[in-house]
């Protein structure tokens, strides 16, 4: 096993190039900027649909009144029924970030026109008009998702080319900048709205319907391969294999079919408002809660495992202090203090439950009939729940939960027990060794001594009087947290002038200004030199933290502040 570990190592850096795709991150990023718009428009029609479900399962009568209804799915249909639009405009300004830090000095593509532009270049990509004028909505949503990334990426890369090659209208330097810029773009917006165009006449002259309509045809053989059982379970596999390897899973992965994520959903939710079965399995949150149960992994149980199960000092500390955060699917406590990455004993199950999970899953929905999931939730919402709600609060929902938590424990159990025997083992070896040197005294001596030392280095290096603004950033916005909250409480305590943030990575390109300093967890560790190029033009330190380091200081303040403190002295 240790073998086949060392052979995933060696492509390791390979899966990072994959998660550092420009175009990928740009989709990821693209749909992290309108998840507030779809979680909005999700909860608002799951908050309408409770009354009723509440009352029906009391035995009443009762529906909301009509006008309320139809206010209800006015505003979806003003949210999330033009998500598409939005998508081409903020995959579009995430690409052009990208590019812009490879563009020659004093060139940069404006990232506001280009919206613009993708956004017009989506309207005539994937919207028609009616007989009296009128646009048709049907693929502003998430039917025109597709239409969306190829009108962002059409758009950058024109905006880039002209930009380039200065095929743009130069002003003489008293006209004002941002008159200037405008000027200078309207060659690049021409050519790239005008390339939409010409794609969407030859998709109407070849096919007589919108490109939108090709594409979903081009891409239906596809999704609907990945909805078989055998597709979900090669993805969510992949999901956790780039996860054991040090490679964040999701980011490479998902980009590919977030298209059919989000888009089963919203379909599953119009079936369900017209009185049919929503079928799709293959959904954002249908992965987030099965597939991802309490993180990549599926590891829901595992901390209680090592709590209840489980003998060795090591793993029962491990899930007391990760129970908490894994069931709000912030799992990398868990993963990097077991640890469970790169460790041979949990290769098989990590690899195998979230397989297992989807699985069975797909099953329920495609055999038993079971609700697929409808809203798009937020991410870290315990997975019983989140599943429970998903489905519009279908039963099977709950019996489906209770027995994947049995049969994930079925699986994790073996190979925990196996780590547990070797850990009991080497802390009783240590302790013969301690025991025999009489070392006890002498290390107490020591720590002591070198924390004396350590805070002495802090107040010499470090000028206590100069406040810093620091910002944590993971993959999720988990583990960023715990570790800003955990420099907040500690700077508090000793009145350090220091306030903390955490992000996720994505969301930081805006933050970053606002900042002197930049913590890199370890799963985002990939990124570092596109994080470094953007702190170099704010004079942004980047630190990164390791594995254990990390995990470690979310849970000890004074630790996380003396390691940002040492690592600004140097």
């Amino acid at each position: 096993m240790n073998k086949l570990i060392k052979q995933f190592e060696k492509y390791q850096s390979t899966f990072e190039k994959i998660s550092r795709n420009i175009y990928l991150q740009a989709i990821k990023d693209g749909f992290l900027n309108v998840m507030p718009v779809i979680l909005f428009s999700s909860i608002f029609l799951l908050l309408a649909n409770i009354p009723e479900v509440i009352a029906t399962g009391l035995g009443i009568d009762f529906a909301l009144p009509q006008t309320l209804t139809d206010w209800f799915n006015k505003i979806y249909e003003y949210t999330m029924g033009i998500v598409g639009l939005m998508v081409a405009g903020t995959t579009a300004k995430n690409l052009a970030g990208s590019m812009n830090r490879k563009m020659p000095a004093g060139k940069t593509i404006g990232e506001t026109s280009v919206m613009l532009a993708s956004v017009s270049g989506f309207l005539l990509l994937a919207v028609s008009k009616t007989n009296v004028g009128n646009f048709e909505a049907i693929n502003m949503d998430t039917h025109g998702l597709l239409s969306a990334f190829v009108s962002a990426f059409l758009t950058v890369n024109v905006f880039r080319f002209c930009i380039k090659h200065d095929i743009t209208i130069s002003l003489p330097k008293e006209v004002p900048g941002t008159i200037s810029q405008n000027f200078r773009d309207i060659f690049a917006f021409s050519f790239s709205v005008l390339g939409c165009a010409f794609i969407d006449i030859l998709a109407r002259l070849v096919f007589s319907v919108p490109f939108a309509d090709i594409l979903t045809r081009l891409f239906a053989p596809l999704f609907g391969g990945v909805e078989s059982y055998l597709g979900m379970g090669i993805v969510w596999f992949l999901v956790a294999l780039f996860w054991f390897v040090g490679v964040h899973g999701p980011s490479v992965v998902k980009p590919a079919i977030t298209a059919a994520l989000i888009g089963n959903t919203a379909e599953n939710l119009e079936l369900f408002q017209a009185g049919e079965r929503p079928f799709h399995a293959l959904t954002e949150n249908m992965g987030n809660f099965l597939g991802e149960m309490g993180g990549t992994g599926a590891t829901l149980v595992v901390p209680f495992i090592f709590m209840f199960a489980m003998r060795s000092k090591q793993l029962k500390a491990v899930g007391k202090a990760s129970f908490i955060p894994v069931l709000f699917a912030v799992n990398e406590p868990l993963l990097f203090a077991a640890p469970i990455i790169l460790n041979p004993y949990f290769l098989v199950p990590f690899l195998i439950t979230p397989v297992a999970n989807v699985v069975i899953g797909k099953f329920f929905v495609d055999v038993l009939s079971m609700n697929g999931v409808m809203y798009v939730l937020p991410w870290a919402t315990p997975s019983p729940l989140g599943l429970f709600l998903g489905t519009n609060f279908d039963w099977l929902a709950l019996v489906l939960s209770a027995l994947l938590i049995v049969i994930d424990v079925l699986i994790y159990y073996p190979f925990c027990r196996a780590y547990d025997k070797m850990l009991l083992e080497e802390e009783a070896a240590n302790a013969e060794k301690i025991e025999e040197s009489g070392s006890d005294e002498e290390n107490d001596n020591s720590v002591e001594a070198s924390e004396q030392l350590t805070s002495a280095t802090e107040s010499e290096l470090v000028d206590k009087t100069k406040e810093h603004r620091i910002l944590v950033i993971c993959a999720g916005a988990g583990t960023s947290e715990q570790l800003a909250g955990a420099l907040n409480e500690a700077a508090r305590k000793e009145n350090a002038p220091i306030t903390a943030k955490g992000a996720a990575y994505g969301s930081h390109y805006d933050l970053m200004p606002n900042y002197d300093v930049v913590v890199l967890a370890p799963q985002v560790k990939m990124y570092r030199d596109d994080v470094q190029e953007d702190a170099d033009k704010y004079g942004v330190k980047v630190i990164v933290a390791k594995g254990k380091e990390y995990v470690q200081m979310t849970q000890a303040p004074e630790e996380a502040l003396n390691f940002v403190l040492s690592n600004l002295s140097e």
